[in-house]
Formats: structure tokens, C-alpha cells, sequence
């Protein structure tokens, strides 16, 4: 085996440590305080089990398998449009909700295998989306209190 995978196993989770650290920075800098006591746990969590991966990852101690092909990577390519439009400009732009609610609804649409052709499936994708965006309202504005951007909708 290369070390390809290997290599990219180490990129790929220091690049997630280096964001995972910087989300943590920012959400221990941020004011009013009670505002980010969600964000503050979340992103400590995400950092430590981030850096627990790199340094696994540079020593070696991680189940490599044959990495990512560009078949896969070109699978991903859509996705990774979406939350890159979601994160620069969608949330803040049109509001958290809204911006979920079509970043979800997308991404459903992109990566659902069943046919688009059929009305059925699309109704049933309209479903899971307002499911999935109730839970995340109860989890975030309800249950958690936590601060959202807010724009043109809510």
C-alpha cells in the first residue's frame, strides 16, 4: 500500500483539527457569554476528538483503507458546493432556517436515489424536510436557546 491514503488521512484531519480549534477560539471569544454555552460544548468536543484524530493520523495508528478515488471525490463535489454557499453567504444571507431548509432540501434532492421523475418521491423529500427543520427549531430555538442568523425569513 502507498502512503497516499495515509497522507491524505493526515491532510484531512489536520485540516479538520485547524477548523475545529478555530471554531473553539471563536466561540470562547464571542459576547453575550450565555449566548454560546451550545456552541462553547459542541465545538470543545469537535476540536478535542479532531486533534485526537490528527495525532492518530500522524502516528500512524489509524485503519487507513485505499483513500478517496476521484470518482468519489467527484460524488462529493455537489455537497460540498451546497454547504460552501451555505456557510459564506446562505445562513447569514437568507437566515438560518430558511438556509437549512434549501440546503437540506438540496442535498436530499442530490443524493436521494430514488427517481426524480416521479412526484412521489419528491413529495415525500418535501416530508423528511420539514421534518428534519422541526427538529432542528425544537432542538435550536426552543430546547436550546441558542442564537441563529437571522435575515429575511427567520
Amino acid at each position: 500500500m502507498t502512503d497516499l491514503p495515509r497522507n491524505q488521512h493526515i491532510i484531512a484531519s489536520g485540516l479538520i483539527a485547524a477548523v475545529g480549534i478555530t471554531v473553539a477560539y471563536v466561540s470562547f471569544t464571542q459576547e453575550p457569554a450565555d449566548a454560546f454555552i451550545f456552541p462553547r460544548l459542541i465545538a470543545s468536543v469537535f476540536a478535542v476528538l479532531a486533534i485526537w484524530t490528527f495525532g492518530k493520523a500522524v502516528l500512524g495508528r489509524t485503519k487507513v483503507g485505499n483513500g478517496l478515488s476521484a470518482a468519489a471525490m467527484r460524488n462529493l463535489a455537489p455537497g460540498l458546493i451546497v454547504m460552501l454557499i451555505y456557510v459564506y453567504w446562505a445562513a447569514k444571507g437568507l437566515g438560518f432556517y430558511t438556509a437549512t431548509t434549501i440546503a437540506f432540501f438540496v442535498l436530499l434532492s442530490l443524493y436521494d436515489p430514488a427517481p426524480h421523475a416521479q412526484l412521489k418521491t419528491w413529495l415525500k423529500r418535501i416530508v423528511i424536510t420539514a421534518a428534519f427543520m422541526l427538529v432542528m427549531y425544537g432542538l435550536f430555538a426552543q430546547l436550546l436557546n441558542v442564537f441563529t442568523p437571522k435575515e429575511i425569513l427567520f
